[in-house]
């Protein structure tokens, strides 16, 4: 499935507008990786805990669009995004969305 965060995809043609899709997902801090970010934030430097975190939140939301794509019989997603919220202390969620559409 081709994802673009263009409104067009080079090279195809938009042949019908599907629909918006989402994918989300809430992922929630690791205690022992808190303890060690904390640790990190007194001294400086990236957090590869929560990197790793946020990478994984990340793939898993971009995932659940496409797959929501699928289910829409889409070929691509255009006007792909990402949004994140603070759902409750210590949790946060990435939504990805986008424009799913059948090209030719």
């Amino acid at each position: 499935m081709m994802v673009a965060t263009t409104g067009t995809i080079p090279g195809r043609e938009v042949k019908e507008v599907l629909g918006v899709v989402f994918g989300s997902c809430v992922q929630m801090k690791h205690v022992g990786k808190d303890l060690r970010a904390m640790g990190r934030s007194v001294i400086g430097g990236e957090s590869i805990p929560y990197t790793e975190l946020v990478e994984e939140a990340r793939r898993t939301a971009m995932n659940r669009m496409i797959e929501d794509a699928k289910k829409l019989g889409a070929d691509a997603i255009i006007g792909m995004r990402y949004a994140t919220a603070q759902t409750m202390q210590g949790a946060a969620e990435i939504i990805a969305f986008g424009t799913a559409v059948k090209t030719h």
